[in-house]
């Protein structure tokens, strides 16, 4: 398992030393419906794209399902892509080798084996603990091909293109299984006369233009910076990780940390007590979990068409929160302190509202009503900050004057942090 991970680190790192930033802001998301034989829908196969020509684009597959399952899972949360409903999602061969579906809720997804997949020994062996993991599978396009028999056992689903197969012999083949513990899926029904042959074949699900067409949704694109993530890449390497020196590079991208709490705290996990750090989340995950999540990430990543300033002005407001916090006259939590400034500018990098992007964070009372009404200790730290950036010097000093800091404590934390942000060699300039 670690060698095999070793090398699709390395394949990554080589990737992402040449990556093409994506001109777009957004992350694209296809939904297809899939019925029952009522014609109820009861979950969406998930169809990646990248723009708003609601086709396939020419990317590499790994990749596609890397960006999709950190579009529409780690970033978001319930969106309209994955709200309620069951979701099919396709993976390649190398994806499913590496165990990628088990970042996902068993509960919420249908992991589609491509008919790309070549049935070989490392496959089976990923089928069946993914299986045993208790993840339903489903074979995509499913060929009638024998060598794929021995698979049989650990698959729920079995799709079938009446495209590829045409009608009849999908349907005689479907009329053959009634005795056999597996569903079918109909897919690509584009008539009525189709999905009524499919019915009376015994076909238990329906997906297809005579249902609905994909539907295009789109979110802000939260990804790290390059830097960021090749420095994370080298690190996870290392045998054992450091989760200090992880702890470290992911708290100094706001991407990383969203993500990161974000996916920890998702339903994936739920913990009875909410994650509100990162070094409980790293522990949490544990080096294999650690390992995975950030290779998705960084496979996934593509820049992000932001002023490279409100990522270097997030870092700098986080450290300058926990050092004023630190030196405060009044009793204050230095990493609640960090968090509040990380994620100040949050709404302005992900161009949603900040109420909305809370709800997906489990941050704690104090650092939340500080975001969003400026209110509490914490609140007044931030108030500092934005007069401090502003020049507003009689303003800086009521707050200074508030939470026992001397003004010439302010300037030097900003001059220290400036200092800090060249520690993490952070440019400031594109």
């Amino acid at each position: 398992m670690t060698s095999k991970l070793m090398s699709f680190y390395n394949g990554i790192v080589i990737h992402l030393t040449w990556v093409i930033s994506i001109p777009d802001m957004y992350a694209y998301v296809a939904r297809q419906p899939i019925l029952n034989r009522q014609q109820r829908t009861v979950g969406y196969e998930l169809l990646f794209r990248d723009g708003e020509r609601n086709a396939f684009p020419q990317i590499e597959a790994n990749t596609a399902t890397s960006r999709l399952l950190v579009e529409n899972y780690m970033a978001v949360g319930d969106d309209l892509a994955t709200a309620s409903q069951r979701t099919f999602i396709n993976f390649p061969h190398d994806s499913l080798i590496k165990l990628m579906p088990l970042l996902l809720p068993r509960q919420k997804v249908v992991i589609e084996v491509l008919e790309t997949c070549t049935p070989d020994d490392e496959l089976f062996s990923a089928i069946r603990h993914l299986n045993k993991q208790g993840y339903t599978i489903a074979l995509d396009d499913y060929e009638l091909d024998p060598a794929w028999q021995r698979f049989m056992p650990y698959v729920h689903l079995i799709k079938l293109d009446f495209i590829k197969l045409g009608c009849q012999r999908a349907c005689e083949f479907v009329a053959q299984q009634k005795s056999q513990r597996l569903k079918f899926l109909a897919e690509k029904v584009e008539t009525r006369e189709e999905f009524e042959a499919a019915k009376s074949a015994g076909f238990h699900l329906f997906q297809g233009y005579y249902f609905s067409k994909p539907e295009l949704l789109k979110n802000r694109q939260v990804t790290p910076e390059t830097l960021t993530t090749l420095r994370l890449l080298r690190e996870i390497s290392q045998s054992p990780v450091d989760f200090q020196r992880v702890e470290r590079i992911i708290s100094s991208d706001v991407s990383l940390s969203y993500l990161l709490l974000r996916y920890v705290n998702s339903a994936a996990h739920r913990t009875l007590t909410p994650i509100g750090n990162f070094k409980q989340a790293l522990v949490y995950l544990g080096e294999e979990k650690v390992k995975l999540f950030v290779s998705v990430v960084a496979a996934a990543h593509a820049s992000i068409h932001k002023p490279r300033e409100l990522y270097v002005l997030s870092l700098q407001r986080a450290r300058m929160c926990e050092e004023l916090a630190r030196c405060s006259g009044v009793k204050l939590n230095s990493d609640q302190a960090f968090l509040a400034g990380i994620f100040s500018l949050l709404d302005a990098l992900l161009d949603k509202p900040l109420p909305k992007l809370l709800e997906l964070l489990p941050l704690s009372e104090n650092v939340q009503i500080a975001l969003l009404k400026r209110e509490g200790e914490l609140g007044d730290i931030l108030n500092l900050l934005d007069a401090y950036d502003n020049a507003d010097w009689e303003v800086t000093a009521h707050y200074c004057e508030k939470l026992g800091v001397k003004e010439t404590q302010v300037a030097s934390i900003y001059h220290d942090t400036l200092h800090w942000l060249t520690s993490y060699q952070i440019p400031y300039q594109k």
